[in-house]
């Protein structure tokens, strides 16, 4: 999170977000021609900044019109960004402005906002665990209350700018319960999790809902 990785080397070294998207248009537009239905979703990570998703974006649509071009075939496509450094949160309406989705990445997200590394976090955790620092470890179970807070802030700031604009969540917490209900309750519209957590997250999901549900 804290090195030359995602948008920062797209921006640095464009020609592998090119191949990247190039590959995935091809792909797209073969299955088209085939009579399948896809809607790539492209998705640029670690942007703190709207003006590094601008800049990729531009890049990156000219790269897939021109593919579709050359293919004689359109594909509808959606272009959004991972919500997983604190800033991205904070200025989520303003990022909103050139995306069409949001997906939190919430494992780095809560990285970023404890300013722990899950590189070397099990070496304190548990002491922190017995020690009732931290009920729960992090990374297992989505801190609510400041990592949350983000989270909610950035739906409401996104949705200030586009109300329709689709929101999930992406990574382990997706598959745990509590976490799933909370995601729920502040408005998100899927989960992407491990595909074991799969049976787990609709279960929570759907507990989500008719909790709310009892609450009328």
């Amino acid at each position: 999170m804290l090195g030359h990785r995602g948008c920062r080397l797209g921006i640095t070294y464009p020609e592998i977000s090119e191949m990247q998207v190039q590959a995935i248009f091809e792909a797209a537009t073969d299955l088209v021609k085939e009579g399948f239905k896809v809607i790539p979703e492209i998705m640029i990570p670690i942007v703190g900044e709207v003006n590094e998703l601008k800049y990729l974006k531009e890049l990156l649509v000219r790269v897939a019109e021109d593919v579709m071009t050359k293919a004689g075939v359109k594909v509808k496509y959606l272009f959004g960004t991972m919500i997983e450094i604190p800033r991205a949160a904070l200025l989520a309406n303003e990022i909103a402005t050139e995306a069409e989705f949001f997906s939190f990445g919430t494992n780095d997200l809560t990285q970023m906002t404890f300013g722990y590394s899950r590189d070397d976090s099990g070496v304190f955790l548990k002491d922190y665990l017995d020690k009732k620092i931290l009920k729960n470890d992090p990374f297992e179970i989505l801190d609510q209350v400041g990592v949350g807070q983000l989270m909610k802030m950035a739906v409401e700031k996104g949705r200030s700018v586009k109300p329709d604009l689709k929101i999930g969540i992406c990574g382990e917490h997706g598959g745990e319960p509590s976490s799933v209900k909370f995601c729920h309750r502040i408005g998100l519209n899927y989960v992407s999790c491990s595909p074991y957590r799969v049976p787990i997250a609709r279960l929570a999901a759907a507990h989500g809902v008719l909790e709310e549900e009892e609450k009328k």
